[in-house]
């Protein structure tokens, strides 16, 4: 009996090619759609799964509230891990981190630039799964000034893997002993370091300061125990510690400086929730959000439904030509059980083949896709093991669901009735079908609007006056690495014709350098009195470099000998401080931990609100110092060409260190990298819309055509008493882009909402959604409507009236 069905299955599909080919390329391209967004959403959640102990990790998270400004950092301060383990046996282990910044790494005469570096302790080994190649794991990170690294590593330093106990020289002075090669770590890690050095190198790890934060803290609990004892408990430790030296630096109690309105506090966030839902500061890389994951696979079921929308659309508007077909079988006694089975075997048919070419076709598109979705997903044999029961399930699943209506639709046509001709078919008679093709262009106009929301929001970006210019400006790394001779350098750069400007900073809007601080205006500390803020040493080039605006005072000065001790607020900086006058202003810099000993600076300048963070945050209080930083030379070129002015600067380099690396990039390329998750998503999303439009217009092909086909004689007639071409155009055409513009009206104020809340909320710096965006989105549907309906409208209305009348 099965194979009968495939049998007849085959040969109906054969005869009806037209129908059979928009089925499979639909669904084809549905599924297709589906499986690179199953890939990349899988990757998404799949972030550090890779760790054995992925679920009993935890990450120790600080929020401080001061006068105001809300700092929600991912570090803490260093005797948080030894405190928490001493007093928690549900805590296995910890493990601290300290972010190290780029280091200069010597191979042969040449110094070789480092940016994935960081300090932690050995175990490491415990908390995280990390597969110790060479070496002793044990062992490893137990003593000052050692270190491991990933096999990649010691491959590109000594040509080998095996190179434990080998010396590797950091910033030309500072040998460190090798004690352990590990494997590199995953791509779904949250953090991708090539060099980890012992923690026992820092002596700030051993420091009991309890008000500076600088260090990631991981705790791994014993299997069975929960978080929730360490977390109720979690204010007793900011209280016992954070508030003994509150109580020392700020002269009030943990209980005043909280009635006050500030905060300080400690939270756990789980391992798996890093990288999807956490975007705090000191992050140890870029992490994604999960609001796209869930966008994502809406769209790739929203498109699968709009495939299986096509079938169900394009089978029962094929009744009229089925329904003798199934008046003949049951009048020969074909029960209508068997009619089912017969209409489910083709769908399920058409489905399987559509499943193999969409496999084919996402293997084929995979490079493609992650070129634009920035990832590197391969399919891997465990990949294809998982995959293919799964592929199979849901092409029965989608064969049963999209087959389903339409084989009870067709078999319970009545045999006298179709046999007599007095089928009720048609177009315009189907509700539910009519209901199905707004559902699909409601999704297409969706995902119009939120294209053109999150195009429009890009743009916003790009062009938005940041309160500093980023054009043609360069910024040259690890110029510490020169010593003294790093202002010769900067004089011989601005010598050059090519160079407007240069300045010495580690700190631009867009390098992600901070340096948190509090400013007082007097020496009381009193939380009413101060604000934390971004403390930023730079010299008197900086401001004219980067293009910003002083509001009132003046810039820093060589000449002033005073302006050692001077400071130039922002706008955010004055209003919490309460400075309406901030010229001459005095302001104080606690020296120490406990406030016994301050620095006292006067302003200078009130400088206009720069965003030196992403637009998803407000500004914030920013103080610059006229202090020395020799971390990288930032220049202002003067030329749209470029090159030349860089290979002068590289000569001057390699003159003064020629046994340093040279290494640059643009401000705009370091800002672009800022919004490289929204690019990539604004890219994904073009793709997906299209290949939405694309199937949604498949369907309304095959509609068209069947509805210009059910109405052959009515056009012929028509045509016999002088209807003109338009006019059979446009009424053949009106009916398809009627049910257009319900889905405009359904999906419109839809997206608006979602786009609205869902993604511009997350910036503090957003476009508005236009209502031109809104007509565009409506006008583009229904001309692709309109063009999809037009060559088959056009087609019938062109044909030969006798050719459909002769049988009247």
């Amino acid at each position: 009996m099965i194979r009968n069905y495939i049998k007849t299955a085959y040969r109906s599909l054969s005869k009806n090619k037209g129908f059979t080919l928009l089925n499979v390329l639909g669904l084809s391209v549905g599924l297709a759609t589906c499986l690179l967004i199953v890939f990349y959403v899988s990757d998404e959640l799949g972030y550090d799964h890779f760790n054995k102990n992925f679920d009993r990790i935890y990450r120790v998270d600080e929020d401080v509230k001061y006068n105001g400004d809300l700092s929600q950092d991912a570090v803490c301060p260093a005797p948080l891990a030894a405190t928490l383990a001493g007093q928690f046996p549900e805590i296995e282990s910890t493990v601290r981190f300290r972010q190290a910044g780029s280091f200069q790494v010597k191979k042969g005469t040449q110094n070789i630039h480092e940016d994935y570096v960081t300090y932690c302790d050995n175990s490491i080994f415990k908390v995280f799964t990390l597969p110790v190649v060479y070496g002793d794991n044990h062992a490893a990170l137990t003593e000052p000034n050692e270190v491991v690294l990933t096999e990649s590593m010691a491959k590109k330093y000594f040509n080998r893997e095996n190179v434990v106990g080998q010396t590797l020289v950091f910033n030309d002075d500072k040998p460190f002993k090798i004690t352990a090669v590990i494997k590199d770590i995953p791509m779904q890690s949250h953090f991708r370091f090539d060099f980890f050095i012992s923690m026992l190198t820092l002596n700030e790890s051993r420091e009991n300061t309890w008000l500076s934060s600088n260090f990631q803290t991981y705790l791994l609990l014993k299997p069975g125990a929960g978080p929730a004892k360490i977390a109720a408990a979690l204010p007793k430790i900011v209280h016992d510690y954070v508030g003994s030296q509150l109580q020392a630096a700020l002269h009030t109690s943990i209980e005043k400086f909280e009635k006050s309105g500030n905060r300080f506090s400690f939270s756990l966030m789980p391992l798996a929730y890093i990288h999807l839902r956490s975007n705090k500061i000191a992050e140890m890389g870029q992490n994604g959000n999960i609001q796209y994951v869930y966008i994502f696979s809406a769209v790739a079921l929203f498109i699968l439904l709009i495939a299986c929308v096509n079938f169900i659309n394009l089978s029962t508007a094929r009744s009229a030509g089925r329904a003798r077909e199934v008046g003949v079988r049951k009048v020969l006694g074909s029960p209508r059980k068997y009619l089912v089975y017969q209409f489910l075997t083709e769908a399920i048919i058409v489905a399987f083949i559509a499943a193999l070419i969409a496999v084919f076709a996402a293997y084929l598109l995979l490079p493609l896709f992650n070129q634009v979705s920035g990832k590197q997903l391969t399919v891997t044999p465990h990949v294809l093991f998982i995959l293919c029961p799964v592929l199979l399930a849901v092409v029965f699943i989608i064969g049963c669901l999209a087959g389903a209506y339409p084989a009870l639709y067709l078999s319970a046509f009545q045999p006298v009735q179709v046999l007599k001709g007095k089928l009720a078919g048609g177009f315009r008679n189907s509700y539910l079908r009519s209901f199905l093709v707004v559902f699909q262009f409601a999704i297409s106009i969706f995902l119009i609007i939120g294209t053109l929301v999150i195009y429009n929001q890009l743009k916003y970006i790009q062009n938005k006056n940041l309160g500093y210019n980023r054009d043609q400006v360069l910024s040259v790394y690890n110029v510490s690495a020169l010593g003294d001779r790093a202002r010769v350098l900067k004089q011989e750069v601005k010598q050059l014709a090519g160079v407007r400007n240069a300045t010495l900073t580690g700190y631009t809007p867009v390098n992600g350098w901070r340096n948190n601080g509090s400013v007082f205006k007097d020496h009381s500390m009193n939380a009413q009195q101060g604000t934390l803020t971004q403390l930023w040493d730079v010299d008197p080039d900086y401001i004219p470099t980067l293009g910003m605006t002083l509001l009132s005072g003046r810039n820093f000065s060589e000449k002033m000998a005073t302006d050692s001790t001077a400071m130039i607020v922002n706008e955010s900086a004055a209003r919490l401080l309460g400075l309406r006058d901030p010229l001459n202003q005095l302001l104080y810099r606690p020296q120490d931990d406990f406030g016994k000993q301050f620095k006292s600076y006067h302003v200078i300048g009130v400088l206009r609100d720069f965003n030196f963070s992403s637009l998803r945050d407000n500004i914030g209080p920013l103080i610059l110092r006229y202090e020395p930083n020799n971390a990288d030379l930032t220049v202002k070129l003067s030329s749209d060409n470029p090159k030349p002015v860089i290979e002068q600067i590289r000569a001057i380099w390699n003159q003064l260190s020629p046994k340093q690396q040279f290494s640059y990039a643009f401000l705009n390329e370091d800002f672009n990298n800022l919004y490289s998750s929204e690019q990539r998503m604004g890219k994904l999303s073009i793709v997906f819309t299209s290949l939405a439009i694309i199937i949604a217009c498949l369907g309304l092909f095959g509609l068209a055509a069947y509805a210009a086909e059910q109405r052959t004689k009515e056009i012929g007639i028509r045509k016999v008493l002088g209807a003109q071409v338009s006019g059979i155009v446009s009424m053949l055409s009106f009916d398809f882009i009627k049910l257009v513009i319900i889905a405009i009206i359904v999906a419109t104020p839809a997206a608006w909402w979602v786009m609205q809340n869902l993604f511009l909320q997350g910036f503090a710096y957003r476009t508005a959604i236009h209502w031109y965006i809104l007509a565009l989105a409506g006008i583009v549907a229904i001309v692709i409507a309109f063009a999809t309906v037009s060559y088959q409208s056009i087609k019938a209305a062109m044909s030969n009236p006798v050719s459909s009348l002769k049988s009247e």
